[in-house]
């Protein structure tokens, strides 16, 4: 008994010394891992120490003091520090304690981006994870280079001709939506452009109509507009960046919802369409025609495709590429055409080139757009690459550098974040003299020969550039088409009332304003 007791204060030790014990070990690490940060922070400040810069940026905060936290006026800020530095071959800037270089010339923005090596996307892009997995748009390295060689051949042109009719379709339901508007006063457009390429992205990536012009309030078109929205808030306010953290907060726990509604919307529709294909297969195993006759969509060509060692995709597999069809698939192309819209009712002479190529083309006639119909639409192409130009759908994006490298000369250490600005890279007047005119005729064939390659990069370049590209073009001519052989557009904003935000998508703060008028 006496010595059962005498156990009793031991045991209580030796638990108090292991507990302190432990704490002074967890203690240990943290400060040896704060000293481990602290030493590559001094030493990336001392390598970059050279690199052009605006102002003075202060140890840790770097400029984070000068640094607007409006949407709008950030981007006004950076464009106004890259006007002021042209001349430089770049911009380094810390934020916080995280280095970066802004990239804006041709010659730079290629050696980031022609490299197969630096393809790390920038860190910020861990805030799509939870609704797009990492499928291609997130994931890097062997997983990004298997993905990416497995899915080229779902984008293939011939294969693209297939959506073509879906196309047609929802653009057909836009113009008529916009009847009401002729001869009316001046209404925002940007949602109905935005819903029309939402049910165009739908049907083709997933094989569902969701009907979002006809009912822009369903649950799932709030979520994804919801969605977009939250990612876009969490990147600029890093005190939301812990996850654990992030769902103390309302915005988290709407996250959540929505995330949820998106991938079992998803899920649901992906478990129906590989049983529809299981029962067409059998049918026509056993010589009977298949009762589920339906179009093509992105989710078959998933549900067939397999790697180099013939497996097919998981089901987590076809979700993330399914979700990421549908978040790059509608907002880039829905901002596009309304820059569009916008520049042609700003400039009458370009809309009538426009409207002569559509008569030559097309006639009076009201029939669907064809492949061939897309081909001779010269004009237009030049039109939206112009506007491209202008106003690049995604005015900015990153990557964080997995090793040192050189640009311009300098020395920029490994984990620096690499921005290149399309928006700014596009108003190089080096290659495109008076670079805030509208001019379409700037990519004829014999104006654009022999440009630089890397100064004009809408849908990135090199071996991460946009594997959608035919597809938004071809989505972006066929809506733009439809609209213009019905209507004359006149747009009221002047570009100085437009007040651009820069975050992820390139949007104007209060939309697109414009009149209708029949064409006669």
């Amino acid at each position: 008994m006496g010595g059962d007791m005498w156990l009793v204060p031991v045991g209580q030790k030796l638990l108090y010394w292991g507990a302190t014990g432990a704490v002074t070990l967890l203690g240990t690490i943290l400060a040896l891992t704060l000293v481990q940060m602290l030493v590559a922070y001094v030493r990336k400040w001392n390598q970059m120490k050279d690199i052009p810069t605006v102002r003075i940026a202060y140890p840790l905060v770097g400029h984070c003091l000068y640094m607007k936290s409006d949407s709008q006026e950030f981007f006004e800020q950076i464009n106004y520090y890259i006007e002021e530095y042209r001349q430089e071959p770049l911009l380094k800037l810390w934020i916080g304690p995280v280095p970066m270089v802004v990239l804006y010339h041709a010659d730079n923005v290629e050696a980031l981006l022609s490299s197969s090596k630096q393809i790390d996307k920038s860190c910020l892009y861990k805030f799509l994870q939870p609704w797009l997995g990492l499928g291609l748009l997130t994931s890097t390295g062997d997983k990004w280079r298997s993905r990416r060689k497995m899915l080229t051949p779902t984008f293939h042109f011939t294969i693209l001709e297939e959506f073509l009719d879906v196309m047609n379709e929802q653009a057909n339901v836009l113009v008529n939506k916009l009847e009401k508007h002729i001869d009316q006063e001046a209404f925002n457009c940007f949602l109905d452009i935005t819903l029309c390429a939402l049910d165009i992205i739908c049907e083709t990536a997933m094989g569902k109509n969701i009907g979002a012009q006809a009912n822009g309030d369903s649950e799932y078109v709030r979520s994804v507009f919801r969605m977009t929205d939250i990612i876009f808030r969490r990147i600029k306010m890093p005190w939301l960046w812990l996850d654990m953290w992030y769902l103390l907060f309302k915005e988290g726990w709407e996250h959540k919802r929505s995330l949820k509604i998106l991938h079992d919307f998803t899920d649901k529709v992906i478990e129906e369409r590989a049983r529809q294909m299981k029962e067409n297969k059998a049918q026509k195993e056993g010589d009977m025609k298949p009762k589920n006759i339906k179009r093509l969509a992105f989710l078959d060509l998933l549900l067939n495709t397999t790697d180099e060692d013939g497996n097919m995709l998981s089901p987590q597999d076809i979700r993330e590429e399914v979700d990421t069809f549908m978040f790059e698939g509608h907002d880039t192309t829905a901002t596009a055409m309304n820059w569009v819209i916008y520049l042609l009712g700003s400039h009458p002479e370009a809309q009538r080139k426009v409207h002569n190529e559509l008569d030559e083309v097309f006639g009076k006639s009201d029939r669907p757009v064809t492949v061939d119909d897309l081909k001779k639409l010269k004009y237009l192409d030049c039109v939206i690459k112009e506007t491209l130009r202008l106003f690049p759908s995604v005015p900015f994006f990153a990557r964080t550098l997995n090793s040192d490298c050189f640009i311009a000369g300098y020395k920029v250490p490994k984990g620096t974040e690499a921005v290149v600005l399309p928006y700014a890279l596009h108003r190089d007047p080096k290659h495109f003299p008076d670079p805030e005119d509208f001019q379409p005729q700037r990519f004829f064939p014999e104006n654009a020969h022999g440009r630089h390659p890397y100064a004009y990069v809408p849908f990135s370049a090199g071996p991460r550039n946009c594997i959608g590209q035919k597809f938004a073009m071809m989505e972006e001519k066929t809506v733009i088409s439809w609209v213009l052989r019905r209507f004359w557009i006149e747009s009221i904003q002047k570009r100085e009332e437009l007040h651009l935000v820069g975050e992820m998508i390139l949007r104007p703060k209060n939309g697109i304003w414009i009149k209708l008028k029949r064409r006669t």
